[in-house]
């Protein structure tokens, strides 16, 4: 589909997110790790988690108190092969990004490592961190709870966040295999995108509180928050198309992102306080690292892991399908369009970077504007 929005290039919006963030106090070093973060998901074309987000989750957060811009990290417990961190409710991204520096470093002197972050917030795409490792030759692993949002199988309650369990693995192709997604079917931003166009919900993706399908997507948006309606699981509501197993991995991600961490989870992330005020969202994630010399090798396990992938590319195709990708290749082929031309920003998004430019008083003159 033809990219109709105007584009800002890398340079030019790394810059100004840097700035932004320094401009709310966040150190520059500290600015500089969350700006990649967040147009490494633009680069993938993965937009939910991209510059569009950095006002509402990041800026705006800071401004009313739920994010601190300096990240306090403390190490709880620290082995040859394991970190435990405390981000104290500061930037998740920047407390992931030393976590996974340290994992990176004890993986290659023994084999593997595991980290857990608890008192930590929103971490941009899981697949920055399982990246981190993949370019260093070795696998990555990670997951993360979030505010509740899914509904137990049989249930109607939102009682787990939608909880990504995200893979990364080397290969000897020009780019990883990058398994990055939710538990859920949906996110609420693509609900949110549904509303906009006037689209439906399909249905069996959310459920309401009298354990009806809901597919009016802006009655969903008003349901989730008044707590009235929940997310499937992958699979969807029920038992019929299994999604018993979305809700197993929800809840094995919820349990490793607390459990190992010692952290808060499922009601207590909310993001609310008993008062129904606005509160610390005090998430957890989990990290692992292997390092594929320690099984036959660097090299073989690339090329193992190369061949499976065109392999399932070159397979049998269903009729009116050209094409069969493998996990990580539409983010790559989104970079190879993108890397010349910048980050696609529609009308939200350049109200958001002029809002946040003018209350700084920042000296940027963007492309879009006349």
């Amino acid at each position: 589909m033809e990219e109709k929005r105007p584009f800002v290039d890398w340079e030019t919006m790394n810059r100004f997110m840097i700035d932004a963030f320094t401009g709310y106090g966040v150190p520059e070093e500290d600015a500089a790790i969350c700006a990649d973060v967040l147009l490494e998901s633009d680069r993938r074309g993965i937009e939910s988690h991209g510059c569009n987000r950095f006002k509402p989750i990041y800026i705006d957060r800071i401004v009313k108190g739920t994010l601190l811009p300096v990240t306090e990290m403390e190490i709880l417990k620290e082995t040859p092969t394991t970190v435990v961190m405390d981000a104290h409710d500061g930037m998740g991204m920047v407390a992931s990004y030393h976590m996974m520096k340290k994992l990176i470093e004890k993986a290659k002197a023994f084999g593997m490592a595991g980290g857990a972050i608890r008192n930590s917030t929103h971490y941009g795409i899981a697949g920055y961190w399982t990246g981190m490792a993949a370019k260093e030759g070795l696998i990555g692993v990670t997951g993360t709870n979030a505010r509740p949002s899914i509904a137990p199988t049989f249930g109607v309650e939102n009682m787990m966040g939608t909880n990504p369990l995200t893979f990364s693995l080397p290969t000897d192709e020009e780019f990883p295999f990058c398994l990055d997604c939710a538990t859920s079917i949906v996110q609420r931003g693509r609900i949110e995108y549904y509303a906009r166009e006037g689209r439906p919900t399909p249905a069996g993706t959310v459920i309401s509180e009298n354990g009806e399908a809901m597919t009016d997507s802006q009655a969903i948006l008003k349901a989730l928050v008044d707590g009235t309606a929940a997310l499937a699981p992958l699979g969807g509501i029920g038992e019929e198309l299994a999604g018993y197993k979305g809700y197993g991995y929800a809840a094995v991600v919820e349990i490793l992102s607390a459990a190992l961490s010692g952290g808060e989870f499922m009601k207590a992330l909310s993001g609310v306080n008993a008062e129904g005020k606005p509160s610390m969202y005090h998430l957890g994630h989990f990290f692992f690292v292997v390092d594929p010399e320690a099984f036959m090798g660097l090299e073989t396990f690339k090329k193992t892991a190369g061949e499976i992938c065109r392999a399932l590319r070159a397979s049998k195709k269903a009729p009116g399908e050209d094409r069969i990708y493998t996990a990580g290749e539409k983010e790559y082929d989104a970079w190879l369009f993108r890397k010349d031309k910048g980050v696609p920003v529609g009308e939200g998004v350049q109200k958001d970077m002029i809002a946040v430019r003018d209350a700084l008083g920042l000296d940027y003159h963007f492309p879009f504007e006349k």
